[in-house]
């Protein structure tokens, strides 16, 4: 039964990316030297370890054993285009889930804080703001099943982020709180 979700939920990623692709409109599609990437990265989560593409740091709310999958779509043209999909989680239940800076490590904060177009005070609405930062903030279908996407008109630079961290709840948007979606519950890599 895992094989057949984890191919399920890499499938799903698959076409995603490439209805993402398709999305981008012959002319983009075919466009050389068009500054750009596409990213694919997908895992199941289990406890920290050296090499490990997805790391749980809480097993009630994401279990060992669910999976997820991020697509990212980075086209001067098109701006970035992030989808997540996760399966395993806790049932009708709302996740946040952004960005962050770093790779995934042996605890949350290992993650760095969020990704940030324009940097500046990470409890600051004018910069912890979906425009600025990537957010990924969902809920879980009966079967523990989650999407969520994102599109910003800005690409990545010289910097670039290195994993998703799925968060406790839905972020705030409340000055002296933005930003902010509680403990740090698992975290995949991406290489964006």
């Amino acid at each position: 039964m895992r094989h057949f979700r984890t191919r399920s939920l890499t499938l799903t990623v698959t076409a995603l990316a490439a209805a993402l692709l398709a999305g981008t409109g012959q002319a983009g599609a075919q466009q050389e030297g068009a500054p750009g990437k596409t990213t694919i990265a997908h895992g199941t989560f289990a406890a920290y370890g050296p090499g490990q593409a997805a790391v749980t740091y809480d097993e009630t709310l994401v279990p060992e054993g669910a999976m997820a999958g991020v697509l990212s779509v980075t086209r001067s043209h098109l701006g970035t285009i992030t989808k997540l999909g996760v399966h395993g989680l806790v049932p009708n239940r709302a996740y946040g889930a952004h960005v962050h800076t770093k790779p995934c490590g042996p605890t949350g904060e290992a993650a760095g804080p969020h990704f940030q177009h324009v940097q500046g005070p990470s409890d600051d609405p004018a910069y912890a703001n979906p425009e600025n930062e990537i957010w990924l903030d969902f809920t879980t279908n009966a079967a523990g099943t989650g999407f969520a996407a994102s599109r910003v008109d800005w690409t990545f630079g010289e910097r670039r982020p290195e994993s998703v961290v799925i968060h406790d709840h839905h972020t705030s948007t409340a000055p002296g709180e933005a930003g902010s979606a509680g403990p740090r519950l698992a975290c995949l890599n991406v290489d964006f």
